[in-house]
């Protein structure tokens, strides 16, 4: 008996490993990799927890917050003293930037003072990544991306490829290092953003300048024409700093400023989405890389995430989409002067771009001592408590039908939000979970109903009968109407929370 119990136990122990083997070789199945070409990169699919997310935090801070006058541009406008040019060199002024002048009389001759000097003054003694994230969570947001380095091409991170870098000079710190661990360890998303490309002609080289000593051109890059095409050499120099940043920070975020949407980048262009990629396979998570498209169309749709800078979408996008804007209205970077938008604004900005299939990454500009100035942090809070009543209408939600409905018009595209007014309570945004519709008003009317068009009876949109209305943050009942000229809705008698307000519509 002994022996035939034994038995029994052994072939069960043996069927039940066997089982457990299987199941493990079916649960890694192996993960096709991403070759350098479109055909391949097509198949990449934005993950979920991206779409999901809805609101990221993005972070520029470097030695141009020393100064901390008039943008994060301050480097490249400190040597313009004959001629100020755009980035696709095409000439604005004939005169000397203001900038330039207001360094000669703040800081002295640029042979004397140039921007290598702000970098020991950067010191970042009041930086703490675990107060920085943890007040970008109570912000609402699921995500961070810092700049590891921007077009004055001083690293925020320990690099391999500069001596330039924040911890070898500076705050002598891993800044990215440290945001990294704490946001994870927090159970935060987070990525980087890389800005390098544009140091190919960023700053201006004249005689009489610090910049044209061949012991600096490793920050400043070489003197050249500023419509000179990108060489290889550097070209080189800029994988290879983008490489660093991703085998040692592993970002579930690479985000990419415009300048590597040339021409002459193209050859890069489905070499870094490849190796991004398969980097993600090989760290067994999803990743999202995002680039511009800025003048030249750097990658087809669907092989990456499209980023709009200051600028939103008019419509629905198939594929998921993102804006960037600043907390400033005046700049990216710390300045003395910064003006902050309103609330209001932003959050506004965010359900508009949630309703046509998009997020929103967010700028904060730090001091250059590490802190993050109160009128900042207010307007995270702010956005913060709204999400708290209301951020069931935000998170892991889905473009509905329509985005909306109302007479205030968005414009589309990069640089687009300086033509765009704020939403009223005539205004409409929809979005749609677990077969709830959330219309959200976006402004607090003044009178006790409000009426959506878009569900009125007969209506395209309004096929479903409505068993349901509820308010977010109310207790109170809401009573509603479906006439043919709209679904009426009643207003509670009090007002809770600000700004815009969202009614849940729950269909039979």
């Amino acid at each position: 008996m002994k022996k035939i119990l034994f038995l029994l136990l052994t072939t069960s122990v043996f069927v039940f490993g066997a089982f457990v083997l299987n199941d493990k070789k079916e649960d890694k199945k192996p993960v096709e990799k991403y070759e350098e070409n479109w055909e391949s990169l097509q198949k990449y699919e934005c993950p979920e927890w991206f779409k999901d997310a809805k609101l990221g935090i993005f972070i520029h801070w470097g030695a141009y917050s020393v100064p901390a006058y008039r943008s994060e541009w301050y480097p490249r406008l400190m040597y313009m003293n004959e001629k100020v040019w755009t980035a696709q060199g095409k000439v604005t002024s004939e005169e000397p930037s203001e900038v330039y002048k207001y360094h000669l009389e703040k800081w002295g001759n640029l042979d004397e003072f140039g921007y290598k000097d702000f970098i020991p003054m950067f010191k970042g003694e009041n930086f703490n990544a675990e107060e920085w994230i943890d007040l970008f969570q109570e912000s609402g947001a699921k995500y961070v991306v810092p700049v590891a380095e921007h077009h004055d091409s001083f690293a925020m991170y320990n690099s391999k490829h500069t001596r330039w870098n924040s911890v070898n000079m500076g705050p002598k710190r891993d800044i990215l290092g440290e945001l990294t661990k704490v946001a994870r360890n927090k159970g935060m998303k987070i990525g980087a953003s890389s800005h390098y490309a544009f140091n190919w002609t960023y700053f201006n080289h004249q005689e009489g300048f610090d910049n044209m000593d061949p012991a600096n051109y490793d920050l400043y890059n070489e003197p050249r024409d500023p419509l000179a095409k990108v060489d290889e050499t550097f070209m080189k120099k800029w994988w290879d700093r983008t490489q660093d940043i991703i085998d040692n920070y592993q970002p579930d975020i690479l985000w990419f400023d415009f300048f590597i949407d040339r021409e002459e980048f193209a050859p890069y262009h489905p070499k870094l989405a490849a190796y991004y990629y398969n980097k993600g396979i090989e760290w067994d998570k999803e990743v999202v890389l995002q680039t511009k498209n800025f003048n030249y169309p750097s990658y087809p749709e669907g092989t990456n995430v499209l980023d709009l800078e200051r600028g939103k979408m008019a419509d629905i996008r198939d594929e998921p989409w993102q804006t960037d804007t600043s907390i400033g209205k005046n700049s990216w970077g710390y300045v003395t002067n910064w003006i902050s938008k309103e609330p209001n604004t932003l959050i506004d900005d965010l359900i508009d771009i949630v309703s046509k299939n998009g997020c929103l990454l967010l700028n904060v500009g730090p001091k250059a001592d590490g802190t993050i100035p109160e009128n900042q942090k207010m307007v995270l809070k702010e956005i913060g408590d709204w999400l708290k009543i209301n951020g069931e209408a935000i998170y892991e939600t889905r473009p509905w039908e329509i985005f909306g409905e109302g007479p205030t018009e968005v414009a589309t595209g990069h640089h687009t939000e300086g033509k765009n007014k704020d939403l009223t309570s005539e205004d409409f945004r929809f979005t749609t979970k677990d077969g709830a519709l959330y219309a959200i008003c976006m402004d607090w009317p003044e009178g006790e109903k409000v009426s959506i068009k878009s569900l009125a009876k007969g209506a395209p949109h309004a096929k479903k009968k409505i068993k349901k209305v509820s308010m977010l943050g109310s207790k109170e009942k809401v009573g509603f109407e479906q006439t043919k000229e709209g679904l009426d809705l009643a207003m509670p008698a009090n007002q809770e929370g600000k700004y815009a307000c969202v009614f849940k519509i729950e269909f039979k």
